[in-house]
């Protein structure tokens, strides 16, 4: 569990992948139409079948902060400023899905409680499932947030709103400052951009310096004295522990030259490694959060059933003091603690993927994890 910060230090908390869509929609109080378009599952119900024959029935329909489950309480324990998610999942009630793709994700907009629920106070929204039904999937998603006070980042109506960054206060004057933007290596197809006369996601050109000065750009007209920069990213494959040097260098990049002082990564199924970078952290990849995958099988030497809550504590200066990771386990659709054994797996890989970046993650008496770092 995250320590209590200082007067000039803030508790941030930050995750995955969250996805609310398909088989978890089916089980809140306003389920979707349950029509898919992938190849071999027609019916968002199959995938609220193969969790219940793996872990055991899902009363329906559950409430909205039913998915969160012990999440909560560490929530509540910790009081984080702010409650930054990779929200993977189109809001939307439209139903003609964007062609030639084979998965296509979304929530009722009704069902919008569950993330109220969880006081989610910034969506990063630059991915490859927002526009999943199509652009006016896009505008209902981003009316549904906007109108229930959730501020987003990495989407909007031009490239100028899709690269505006979110605004958070965290108190006594200071604010977090979340840019949001994805690469075409996550699997976001190139019509997907944000263009000056077109809606659509802050799609990265390449992982170039021109990107690393472009970032710093949209950064600094809103930037004051005590703010902390957020960058979070969309990038890389689903499974696999390999870090790609580009991602390495252009994370280093954004710290040394555009001032980034937090990277946020998501895009694979599991978590990958974590650096401290000049005192800044890099989360190269962290997982899956919440989604309906349970009773899948395939890839079982990663765990994707296992899932991290990271706190960080930033100093004022944007430095980190410290890194709890509270580990969770999905079951029937809702996160629950992780078991010692499973805490000990978790701190384990961390350190193996992490140890050639300078950091080691061991378990604390209450199966939490923390960071050590050189």
């Amino acid at each position: 569990m995250a320590s209590a910060p200082g007067s000039s230090e803030r508790n941030l908390f930050l995750c995955g992948d969250v996805m609310t869509g398909r088989g978890i929609d089916q089980v809140l109080q306003r389920p979707s139409e349950p029509q898919l378009y992938e190849s071999y599952v027609r019916h968002a119900e199959r995938y609220v079948e193969l969790a219940e024959a793996a872990s055991g029935p899902i009363a329906r329909p559950v409430p909205d902060h039913y998915i969160w489950g012990d999440a909560l309480a560490e929530l509540d324990s910790v009081q984080p400023a702010l409650r930054l998610i990779n929200l993977e999942t189109s809001i939307t009630t439209h139903n003609t899905p964007w062609p030639s793709k084979g998965i296509h994700y979304r929530m009722q907009p009704a069902n919008i409680g569950c993330l109220l629920s969880a006081r989610v106070n910034c969506c990063a929204v630059a991915n490859n499932h927002l526009l999943d039904w199509g652009r006016p999937g896009l505008r209902e998603t981003l009316d549904t947030l906007r109108q229930a006070g959730i501020p987003y980042c990495g989407a909007g109506a031009s490239l100028a709103a899709a690269r505006q960054p979110a605004a958070i206060a965290l108190g006594q004057g200071q604010r977090a400052l979340v840019l949001a933007c994805g690469s075409r290596d996550s699997g976001i197809p190139a019509d997907w951009a944000a263009t000056a006369e077109r809606s659509g996601v802050h799609l990265l050109p390449a992982f170039s310096a021109a990107a690393i000065d472009d970032i710093a750009a949209q950064f600094a007209p809103q930037r004051r004295p005590g703010d902390i920069a957020i960058l979070s990213v969309h990038w890389g494959s689903n499974w696999g522990d390999a870090i790609d040097s580009s991602h390495r260098e252009f994370a280093h990049q954004l710290i040394e030259r555009a001032g980034v002082d937090l990277v946020h990564g998501h895009s694979s199924h599991h978590p990958r490694a974590i650096e401290v970078h000049r005192g800044r952290l890099i989360l190269y990849g962290c997982g899956d959060f919440i989604n309906d995958y349970e009773g899948i099988s395939g890839y079982e030497p990663y765990r994707g059933d296992l899932v991290l809550m990271y706190f960080p504590r930033i100093a004022a200066n944007g430095e980190l003091r410290a890194l709890n990771l509270v580990p969770m386990q999905l079951h029937r659709f809702r996160l629950r603690h992780a078991s010692k054994t499973d805490a000990d797996w978790l701190a384990a890989m961390l350190t193996r993927v992490s140890r050639k970046f300078g950091t080691r993650v061991k378990r604390l008496v209450d199966n939490s994890l923390a960071l050590e770092w050189r």
